[in-house]
């Protein structure tokens, strides 16, 4: 059992080989943007109105609980990114607090998230974009607009903008950074315009019912979840980002401050974000109205009559998603690029190019998100996302708590408040998150970790570093 849970030095987890180290070159501003980038995106644009369908106008007070597990987590992650100023995040954390084995599980885990967020971000720009071309006159053959699940043949502008954010990344760090942090400011500015506008238009008859489904979930008449918490497990997709910032820790100038300073910053800024946009969205309109379109705060700018704003709103979705594609396209290759270095994937996938980025990596990364991007039917499997998601939250929440009782002397730049309640609000929050979430999403998420299993066993294990007395 040992050899299963062998684990990492906390102390030399920022130690690395000539080659294979990553070059710090971000402060806090760009760890805000990145955190919000990731946060701010097709989530509050379009779950607002899933959320509303399923819970009500109580979708309320199912940003709240996703909210508060989120911040949990958020506090968690802050404390262990401070101590552990390496790339990697959860899985770094959960390799030198809990062992190899669970370390695998959360990396496999973390792969999933990044990879399917990726490839559905892509493929919305793709019908965003494809739009906007016939805007213009521009008609994309079928063949080349959509995969084959929608009679096409292969989605070509999902695969170039998966290789445009690639080749930013490629670039420089700090150079992608810095233009996500310009995309963030709009798309902010874009949300602040639809407050503006719909909270004077506030009818509180709108709020009654407040909970017609209960709050926690139940099954409905056509088969799916609904209440509170069903439409908190699925609103959570709007929250999770801000652990992308945790990747980053080892290309940060400064972890001690500016990790906490982007982590915890980015989630309670977009808590209050939502909150208030959802404020203004159930009370400008009939959540049973908005709740069906697949635009629902353009939908509700039409309705009170500000035709120029609905664009600009829906102009700020388009704008919205690159930059949740570089921020999760962008911890997905700092995931792949740890696992590497440590041994458990190819280590030739390892190697950091001129510029200080690992483009090898990256150039893999592309490849693997483009390509499902581009033939792959996404929507029905999109939700796994989350769940791999919470596992790698109820992981980072226990290597907290588990650090807190092994090594309550070693220095914490940031102490998470309250750890012991934090913690296991995190876990149990996540834990709760995970059962609301549909029965086929856990079960492909147990197949996906199965599969992964099976891929430790037959390669990772053997080819470990750690295994073979050797630092990454």
């Amino acid at each position: 059992m040992q050899g299963w849970l062998r684990r990492k030095d906390i102390d030399r987890v920022t130690v690395h080989e000539e080659g294979r180290r990553l070059v710090p070159s971000l402060g806090w501003p760009h760890l805000v943007a990145l955190g919000i980038g990731a946060i701010v995106g097709t989530g509050i644009y379009t779950l607002i109105g899933v959320g509303a369908n399923l819970a009500g106008p109580a979708v309320l007070v199912s940003f709240l609980v996703a909210g508060i597990v989120c911040a949990c987590a958020a506090l968690a992650y802050a404390e262990m990114a401070t101590m552990m100023p390496a790339a990697g995040s959860a899985y770094t954390y959960s390799y030198t607090v809990l062992g190899e084995t669970i370390a695998w599980i959360v990396g496999w885990s973390l792969i999933l998230e990044y990879t399917l967020v990726v490839s559905t971000v892509a493929v919305g720009w793709s019908g965003y974009a494809v739009g906007f071309l016939q805007g213009l006159g521009i008609e994309l053959p079928q063949a080349i607009a959509v995969g084959p699940h929608a009679g096409g043949v292969l989605n070509v502008p999902a695969i170039l903008i998966t290789c445009v954010v690639a080749g930013a990344l490629i670039a420089g760090t700090r150079e992608s950074a810095t233009v996500n942090a310009f995309l963030v400011v709009a798309k902010l500015l874009a949300l602040g315009v639809f407050v503006a506008i719909a909270l004077p238009a506030f009818d509180a008859s709108h709020l009654h019912p407040f909970m017609p489904y209960g709050f926690a979930e139940s099954i409905g008449p056509d088969g799916r979840k609904y209440g509170v918490m069903a439409a908190a497990a699925i609103i959570f997709f709007a929250f999770y980002g801000f652990d992308a910032i945790s990747t980053a820790a080892e290309e940060t100038k400064n972890p001690a401050r500016d990790l906490s300073i982007g982590i915890v910053g980015s989630m309670v800024g977009c808590t209050l974000i939502y909150m208030v946009v959802a404020l203004a969205a159930v009370g400008a309109m009939r959540y049973d109205v908005f709740g069906q379109s697949a635009e629902p705060l353009a939908l509700i700018m039409r309705e009170l009559g500000h035709g120029v704003a609905a664009k600009v709103v829906a102009a700020a979705a388009v704008v919205a998603l690159p930059t949740v594609l570089l921020a999760f396209f962008y911890g997905q290759s700092r995931i792949f690029f740890v696992m590497s270095r440590d041994g458990l994937l190819p280590r030739s996938l390892s190697k950091v190019g001129r510029r200080g980025t690992p483009v090898a990596i990256t150039v893999f990364t592309a490849i693997v998100t483009s390509a499902l991007a581009g033939v792959a039917r996404l929507d029905e499997i999109a939700a796994l996302a989350n769940a791999g998601t919470l596992i790698a939250f109820v992981a980072v929440a226990t290597c907290l708590l588990v650090l807190r009782r092994r090594d309550p002397a070693r220095p914490r730049v940031f102490r998470t408040p309250l750890a012991w309640v934090v913690g296991p609000v995190a876990i149990l929050g996540c834990a709760y998150l995970f059962a609301s979430l549909p029965t086929r999403t856990q079960l492909w998420c147990l197949l996906w970790n199965a599969f992964g299993l099976l891929v430790y066993v037959l390669y990772a294990r053997r080819n470990s570093l750690l295994g073979q007395g050797r630092d990454a």
